[in-house]
């Protein structure tokens, strides 16, 4: 069964469409990344997913039961407030010593654990971010563009990071970025999204259709050297790619894993 399934969803906010007919469906253990244009509904799109946004329309499924870790794109924490990363950890829930060393450890971040949190780098912030979101052992992983202020190293030893706890953990992964570079090579599938799913595929499949060139342009195109996959088969129709049912995307993420 699929962890999520959206079937024909739009959501408006203030009056507006910010989501149209999008369907898709994420697969347990498989990575998949969101790109898209700032205000393409990316962050509207997350937050209908774990329920905070109820949509106007269509239909959103979550398997029962189902257990989701999130990683925004940043958080405040006042400058004069004295907050280890232990004592982070354990707001508003105090967890046990094991678990916190534990999601540390997975976060690639156990070094850290009595450094203040003002005290972190941008990436060792986003670690300990990581771990909090770990520590529920979700079933599903959501990263808001979580390397946002990052630069291009940083960005690629946390998303090795994230291809580690999917290797180690077995949960899946859903990413968001505006920027193909940012989508390790691990991504089974990349989703192109401009208010609706442009199209779909794995990264150099989407990198190469129209529909994404439109919107980045081939600016981005030299970053293909970081991907990897060796599909020969192809996931989408141009012209109806965002026409394309849940379950019909649902059957390409299936053919993804067993290739």
């Amino acid at each position: 069964m699929s962890l999520i399934t959206l079937v024909n969803v739009n959501v408006r906010l203030g009056g507006r469409t910010v989501l149209e007919d999008v369907s898709l469906a994420l697969e347990p253990g498989e990575i998949v990344t969101i790109v898209g244009p700032n205000g393409s509904g990316k962050s509207t799109l997350l937050r209908t997913i774990i329920g905070a946004i109820k949509p106007s329309g269509g239909t959103v499924l979550r398997k029962k039961g189902l257990k989701i870790g999130y990683v925004p794109q940043k958080l405040h924490i006042d400058p004069t407030l004295p907050l280890t990363v232990r004592r982070f950890l354990s707001l508003p829930k105090r967890v046990s010593n094991d678990a916190a060393h534990a999601a540390l450890h997975d976060a690639g971040a156990g070094h850290l654990c009595h450094h203040q949190m003002t005290d972190l780098s941008g990436g060792q912030f986003q670690r300990v971010l990581l771990a909090r979101a770990l520590l529920s052992k979700p079933d599903l992983l959501i990263l808001d563009e979580a390397t946002q202020g990052l630069d291009q190293p940083g960005s690629a030893d946390f998303y090795t990071q994230i291809e580690s706890v999917r290797r180690d953990k077995g949960c899946a992964v859903l990413m968001v970025s505006h920027e193909l570079h940012v989508v390790m090579a691990a991504s089974d599938r990349v989703i192109c999204l401009n208010g609706h799913v442009c199209c779909h595929g794995t990264p150099e499949h989407v990198a190469s259709a129209p529909e994404y060139r439109a919107l980045f342009g081939n600016g981005t195109h030299g970053a293909l050297a970081l991907y990897r996959h060796e599909h020969s088969h192809d996931h989408c129709d141009h012209d109806h790619a965002h026409q394309i049912g849940a379950h019909q995307i649902g059957e390409h993420a299936h053919e993804d894993q067993s290739a």
